[in-house]
């Protein structure tokens, strides 16, 4: 039999799903549909579909992943909008409604300022910290910087004494602005300040004597034997002046606070600044210290600012708190005052009660 002639022209292949033609097969190996005859030149016709064994076609789809995905979303929008238990983020809040509690009112001390924020902003990247900070603490005064983990607490610290400036707004030590002094006015102004960190921050090369002497053979002219008389007296007052020779591994934590207290105080300083005197110390341990905090600055005078978050440290020496939330004041003013405020977060926070504004976000 002689082979039918083909037209030299022949119409374009319409889509498989039209013709039911795989594309990747000759005309004359094409599976034959149910009911039609098998292919001309004998053999037996193919199913639709090729067995397990076949491969597949050459030009079959690709298994699409971005197709999936977006099926996927597709499902998790419909079950959003049907109300099927859709976890998603709570809508921002409104400036107003985020700080409907941020009365900013300052009660008078009587006292002028030895520190005062004027709208101070400050961020890291994206992180907003200080936004709008107006506070002051009082002459003559132990205060207290109460609030919340991450609020800004030891940033205040920090643009006190020109280690870190704001973004926005001033801060004045006595009445002169901090991020506008030349680096000889700030190494003066920071001679008004002593600093007791967390854990002391005492040099591990150098015992109590030298740790406490520090200050004194880096920003004064003193003989030796005058920084001795200074020394000594200063580490007998905080209960350490037997203790002169020791290394600081050789220290107790409270030992160590201590010692970090007899170093601030060496250069009689006008301010001084307690970054979380009492973490990591045992509640007796505490109280001792906040006696120590009292006792020292009876003798001495001038402006302690202590920043915290015990609530019974705030009860025993706190003569004015500053609370701070979200980078602003809620509310400052006389200790006795505050603890008798009717602001809800204020009262929350200083009863140390789970009800109320502040929750764990």
């Amino acid at each position: 039999m002689s082979e039918t002639p083909r037209d030299p022209n022949p119409p374009q292949q319409p889509p498989r799903d039209e013709r039911g033609h795989d594309d990747w097969l000759p005309d004359d190996e094409q599976p034959t549909t149910a009911g039609a005859p098998a292919a001309e030149g004998g053999g037996s016709a193919r199913a639709d579909r090729p067995s397990q064994s076949e491969e597949p076609p050459a030009n079959e789809p690709a298994f699409d992943q971005g197709a999936l995905e977006r099926e996927r979303n597709r499902k998790a929008q419909a079950d959003a909008e049907a109300g099927i238990a859709v976890t998603h983020e709570p809508e921002p809040e409104s400036e107003d409604e985020e700080y409907r509690w941020h009365t900013g009112q300052q009660r008078p001390t009587g006292q002028p300022d030895a520190v005062e924020f004027v709208d101070v902003h400050k961020a890291f990247g994206r992180n907003k910290i200080l936004r709008g900070l107006n506070m002051g603490i009082p002459e003559g005064m132990i205060s207290m910087i109460l609030g919340p983990s991450g609020t800004g607490k030891s940033v205040c610290i920090k643009h006190m004494v020109g280690l870190l400036y704001p973004d926005e707004g001033d801060i004045l030590v006595h009445g002169e602005s901090v991020p506008n002094m030349t680096d000889d006015e700030l190494f003066e102004m920071r001679k008004k300040f002593g600093v007791l960190f967390q854990d002391g921050a005492l040099f591990g090369s150098m015992n109590l004597y030298d740790n406490t002497a520090f200050p004194l053979r880096q920003h004064t002219d003193k003989s030796e034997e005058e920084i001795g008389e200074i020394v000594r007296r200063r580490l007998r007052e905080v209960g350490l002046g037997s203790a002169e020779d020791k290394m600081p591994n050789e220290l107790s934590g409270g030992m160590r606070k201590r010692a970090g207290f007899a170093r601030a105080l060496v250069l009689d300083p006008d301010i001084v600044l307690f970054d979380e005197p009492d973490s990591g110390l045992d509640p007796v341990r505490t109280a001792l210290l906040c006696e120590l905090i009292q006792e020292i600055h009876e003798e001495n005078g001038g402006a302690y600012t202590v920043i915290t978050h015990d609530i019974m440290s705030a009860r025993r020496v706190a003569e004015f708190i500053c609370v701070l939330w979200k980078g602003r004041i809620v509310e400052s003013g006389p200790a006795e005052e505050l603890f008798n405020s009717d602001n809800a977060f204020v009262r929350q926070f200083l009863s140390g009660e789970s009800q109320g504004p502040l929750g764990m976000e």
